[in-house]
């Protein structure tokens, strides 16, 4: 017996459902809920936050946002850090930061959770390098190791404590090695 398979939800419907804990992401069609966030994932990523935004927010360079809805390229994802370039971050009406951020990241930055799939993540990323973003990082916290992304550039592996992070162009004030990255888990 054949089961009629039901139609794939549409981008534009997606959008209007309400906002789900952990949020919700739209790819090929589909909704995924992402993994509620553990831990190191969190303190990694609300620290890194800070950090990132201590460089490149007080000389209005860019800014880096955590759990920010980008919409672009058919797909609607949810990057566990969008650092956007400052005359890049969408306004509304009243000069205010906008809701929607109908553009790739920039920056975009996935901290993986034990539940995750690495290769899911990796998708994401490739997609916003496809789409724009300079650079996309993917760090495994339990591997204390941060996989870089370039576009059309082999992947690098940075997993030596002394070993200093690769940045964009814009954020080349941020200077982080492996070691400090995984420093921010240490209260």
């Amino acid at each position: 017996m054949v089961q009629a398979r039901s139609p794939l939800m549409t981008l534009e419907g997606f959008l209007e459902l309400p906002e789900t804990k952990p949020a919700s992401e739209y790819i090929d069609g589909l909704v995924t809920q992402k993994p509620m966030p553990q831990g190191k994932h969190s303190r990694l990523q609300g620290e890194l936050v800070s950090v990132i935004n201590g460089v490149v927010k007080p000389q209005k360079v860019a800014c880096a946002f955590p759990e920010l809805r980008c919409t672009f390229g058919g797909r609607s994802t949810v990057p566990d850090i969008a650092v956007v370039a400052w005359g890049r971050i969408p306004l509304d009406e009243s000069g205010e930061v906008a809701n929607a951020f109908a553009i790739a990241p920039d920056w975009t930055i996935e901290i993986l959770s034990p539940l995750q799939s690495q290769t899911k993540v990796t998708k994401n990323i490739l997609h916003c390098l496809q789409y724009g973003t300079a650079m996309g990082w993917l760090i495994d916290p339990d591997e204390k190791s941060v996989l870089v992304y370039r576009p059309k550039q082999e992947i690098e592996v940075f997993d030596e404590v002394d070993l200093v992070l690769p940045v964009p162009g814009f954020a080349i004030g941020l200077r982080l090695t492996v070691g400090e990255l995984f420093g921010l888990l240490v209260l």
